[in-house]
């Protein structure tokens, strides 16, 4: 790798001058917005309408539980519980502002108690929140963490990627979000094999950006791309850690949701793409990291994010969306973008709009009232059928009842397989896997295309723990099975058919029902990994449990949202052990073997030709099975828990394993009902492995 040293970038200069606000309320209304952007609005969301890991803060539901409270009641729960995992770790002054504005931004009925009693708040605590300002820095934190003069550097032999390497890698590489098209995860690298396993030490590691954390490195000749939350990447020196450049994507504070998460970049040609937090999509240089173009591909005041990086197929830089909770005219659709100019090729809905056979499906639902569809994880690729394959979440909002519909009435194309032409979006079939889905029990996750005795398969599995198996030439369901205990459906195998149970299908607002396994899963973005020439699907999935009871949200023009209240608790009868790990042979969809721990197994899996089975899980611990027995053969400690996806690859000789670490939007819940799990505030990080000599 040859690499020339660019112009040092130099850190502006930042004046540390300290100013104490004067106890106002203006002084309350301006550091309150600022408090709750910075520690409530990426799960609550700036608009205060909330999201998947965060209650709405205005609207019916929000007035239905709080209204008739005071604000002081309001202003101590947050104190108690808030932000999740660091309760107390706000002064009671701050806890005030931020409460002051949330009721001001509420269009709460303005004879309720909870707005008549805003002036307790100031008069409580007896003081302004501290603010601590600076002419060129946010904080303390902010300036030390500026990168100073640090040399970035210049690639110059980059060896492009073109779409043959792209489908069929190099063993020693990591170039897509599962290292092959097909999603399978998997490595062909021996070196570190189930003999020498338990000689792995670390080799080097990376400090990275606060935020939830759920990356995925790529690795081209060496060189490893890493994306940060914030919409930061790296490139680094692979075999050493060393820093060559870093680019930072400028986006709109208001724009970044669910903790900030960004689980893959995509990588072609000379190039690297990043979907962003403010909805749209940037191609950078590989060699130098600088920005070649950039284009919207919504408006993030609509709610619009990206989570899931986008994936090249055929020549397309093809991706999906985000922040569907909120009626909007669009809805949430996949795109397909030309790589040399950004320009959008075209778009295609996850939602059945007028002119499409499957429009009757909401039922009476109009189509500005339709949402959800959401595409939470990159998809794969046959080249062969030349077909991408994305997974689409679940009509929102969760509940059937909340949304004004029954589980009778589909919603199509959510909770869906939707098969595409790369080049024109053209939707060749769709299979739904939980039509009128009410729990939020989501089928959106990887899709894992699998050759199995001679047949093109596909092969996913969602919340509820059903692993499906369809004909992924023609969308036809093959075979299904039930991964761990569930009480949500009668399930036909013979049909692939869901029925709900009774309670469940005829519940309306108010009603409460238990799901087990609950919204969180089952299984979730942890991706499983898969052996094709072991038959051999190793599928992480969380044994826990949830009470939904649906809530009234506003339908008009922009309402929308979740509207149900959610409480989520390990699942009774496991004994507190939450975390599952399953081999399953898709040949003949039995499970091999199953292992079960008190820790949620919060990273996806990385198998390899070696036979080790590596991933990482909440309690900090980085483990390695083997891939035929399900034995434990080594374990490490990290700072943080496991999250994001790990990978292996080689560089200059030698084969490594890289995993990251961090928090991550299930801290809401973990910090909770796992008290007994030490979980520290931050460490994100990235930790990579060798064998020792």
């Amino acid at each position: 790798m040859k690499l020339h040293t660019a112009t040092p970038i130099l850190a502006a200069p930042a004046l540390l001058v300290l100013s104490w606000v004067v106890a106002s309320r203006a002084a309350y209304a301006t550091e309150g917005e600022a408090l709750y952007s910075e520690h409530c609005a990426s799960c609550h969301a700036a608009s205060l309408r909330g999201s998947a890991h965060g209650a709405a803060l205005s609207g019916p539901a929000f007035t239905d539980k709080w209204s008739q409270q005071s604000a002081l009641t309001l202003r101590d729960y947050q104190q108690a519980e808030m932000p999740p995992g660091e309760a107390h770790t706000l002064s009671p002054a701050q806890h005030s502002a931020i409460t002051e504005f949330v009721i001001a931004q509420s269009n709460l009925p303005e004879d309720s108690p909870l707005a008549n009693s805003v002036n307790d708040l100031l008069n409580a605590s007896g003081e302004a929140p501290d603010a601590v300002e600076f002419s060129a820095a946010d904080s303390v934190m902010d300036f030390a963490r500026n990168a100073g003069a640090y040399s970035m550097k210049q690639i110059t032999d980059f060896r492009k990627v073109d779409t043959a390497e792209l489908d069929n890698p190099s063993a020693e590489d990591w170039l897509n979000w599962r290292r092959t098209p097909d999603g399978h995860g998997h490595s062909p690298l021996t070196q570190i094999s189930r003999d020498n396993v338990s000689r792995l030490s670390l080799n080097w590691s990376m400090a990275m950006h606060a935020g939830s954390n759920q990356p995925t490195p790529l690795v081209r000749d060496g060189v490893m791309f890493l994306t940060h939350p914030h919409n930061k990447i790296q490139a680094i020196e692979a075999a050493t850690g060393e820093l060559i450049w870093e680019y930072q994507y400028a986006f709109p504070p208001a724009a970044k949701m669910l903790g900030g998460p960004t689980r893959n970049i995509a990588l072609w040609q000379d190039r690297l793409f990043l979907a962003t937090y403010d909805a749209a999509l940037v191609a950078i240089d590989a060699a130098s990291g600088k920005q070649l173009w950039r284009t919207e591909k919504a408006d993030y005041r609509e709610a619009y994010t990206h989570s899931a990086g986008p994936l090249v197929a055929a020549g397309v830089v093809v991706s999906g969306i985000n922040g569907c909770e909120l009626f909007t005219e669009d809805g949430c659709f996949i795109t397909g973008h030309d790589p040399e100019t950004g320009q959008e090729l075209w778009r295609t809905s996850t939602l059945a709009l007028p002119g499409t056979p499957e429009y009757g499906s909401w039922g009476a639902v109009d189509p500005d009232r339709r949402g959800g569809g959401d595409v939470w994880i990159a998809g794969s690729y046959d080249p062969e059928l030349d077909l991408v394959y994305f997974g689409t979440s679940q009509p929102k909002p969760w509940a059937a009842a909340s949304r004004g519909m029954s589980v009778d009435d589909d919603a199509l194309y959510t909770n869906s397989t939707l098969a595409l032409r790369p080049r024109t979006g053209e939707l060749i079939w769709h299979f739904q896997h939980v039509p009128g889905e009410t729990i939020d029990m989501e089928v959106g996750f990887e899709r894992i295309l699998a050759d199995i005795e001679g047949a093109p398969t596909l092969v996913t599995v969602g919340k509820d723990g059903i692993l499906w198996k369809i004909d992924r030439a023609t969308g036809e369901y093959i075979d299904l099975l039930d991964t761990m205990e569930q009480n949500i459906f009668d399930v036909d195998r013979n049909t692939g058919t869901l029925s709900y149970r009774e309670d469940i299908a005829a519940a309306g607002i108010g009603d409460t029902y238990t799901a087990c396994p609950g919204i969180y899963g089952g299984h979730n973005w942890q991706s499983a990994t898969y052996d094709a020439a072991r038959h051999l699907l190793f599928l992480p999935v969380h044994q826990l449990c949830s009470d939904m009871t649906p809530r009234e949200v506003d339908l008009g023009p922009g309402g929308g949202g979740y509207g149900a209240d959610v409480a989520t608790y390990p699942m009774p009868g496991k004994e507190g052990l939450a975390g599952a790990l399953l081999a399953i042979d898709v040949r003949t969809m039995e499970i091999q073997w199953r292992i079960e721990q008190p820790a949620l197994f919060l990273s996806g899996a990385l198998s390899t030709d070696g036979g080790v089975l590596f991933i990482g899980d909440l309690d900090r611990r980085f483990q390695a099975f083997d891939t035929e027995t399900g034995e434990s053969l080594w374990s490490t400690r990290l700072p943080a828990p496991a999250h994001g996806y790990p990978i292996t690859y080689e560089a200059s000789g030698k084969q490594f394993v890289a995993i990251p670490t961090g928090i991550g939007v299930f801290r809401a819940l973990t910090a909770v009902i796992f008290p007994d799990i030490y979980q520290p505030p931050d460490g994100q990080g990235l930790f990579v492995f060798s064998l020792n000599q």
